[in-house]
């Protein structure tokens, strides 16, 4: 009986020009053209129109920030910045209408939220129309075609997912397929999209890709996005900050520049 390492098939080099070639291209200019689409579809966000509403949006960021930005700090400002954010966001002193507390509002009547609304449509649009265009186009064209082999041996579980749409039981895992291959390029391609759109566009692309928040949705965006209620983020952020231990950057400095010298 013949081993894995020693089956091979009689496949057409020209697969390699006509199929892998083209699918990656494909896949990449896709994701340059959904990139800058969704860069115009994107709505930017509205300012404050009061200064308590900005009052309520940038009190959010100081939580983050100061467990971000503690090592620059004594323990004696950090812990009076902590004590003083922690008390304020659990009275609720830097809500728009400290008073009252009644949540969001309601999605459907409120324009901002609407608007939020439409832009991750617009986001999750640009994400499924151009794949399922993709995947209609190779299983038209290209279904059934085995066009490389992996140079490095894989366990039987990754079968299913490297020889999709071929048909053949005992044909060896590291072979791949068309379809497969479209796989592997649509979550395997965060290098070239690196080197293309830079590393904020290559993130956007690849939590697009994972069915995060469409990008859309993201740049530009605020602390505070439609829908949600800020007494209960300003609560869950003090709990962050609860927890936060403050630690100095000057701390063992002289034994690391000794061990350093030494």
């Amino acid at each position: 009986m013949a081993s894995a390492a020693e089956q091979t098939l009689n496949r057409d080099p020209a697969l390699f020009y006509w199929i892998l070639i083209p699918i990656t291209l494909v896949m990449i200019l896709t994701g340059v053209l959904r990139h800058y689409v969704t860069v115009l579809l994107q709505t930017p966000p509205k300012p404050a129109a009061t200064p308590s509403e900005s009052r309520e949006r940038l009190s959010l960021l100081r939580g983050p920030q100061l467990r971000a930005n503690c090592p620059a700090l004594s323990q004696a400002a950090f812990e009076t910045r902590k004590e003083y954010l922690i008390d304020n966001y659990k009275k609720g002193s830097f809500l728009k209408n400290p008073g009252n507390k009644e949540g969001p509002a309601n999605p459907m009547s409120d324009p901002a939220a609407m608007e939020g609304m439409m832009g991750m449509m617009k986001g999750n649009m640009a994400m499924m129309i151009p794949q399922t265009l993709i995947m209609s186009w190779i299983n038209a064209f290209f279904a059934g075609f085995v066009i490389l082999r992996l140079p490095f041996p894989l366990t039987i579980r990754f079968k299913s997912m490297l020889q999709s749409g071929v048909m053949t039981r005992d044909l060896d895992v590291r072979w791949v397929s068309s379809l497969s291959w479209y796989f592997l390029c649509l979550f395997g391609l965060q290098g070239v999209f690196i080197f293309i759109l830079g590393n904020e566009g290559a993130a956007a692309q690849m939590q697009q890709m994972a069915g995060g928040m469409p990008m859309g949705a993201q740049q530009g965006a605020g602390p505070l996005q439609p829908g949600q209620d800020p007494d209960k983020m300003f609560k869950a952020e003090a709990e962050n900050l609860e927890v936060a231990e403050w630690w100095g950057v000057l701390d063992g400095a002289e034994d690391r520049l000794l061990a350093a010298n030494a």
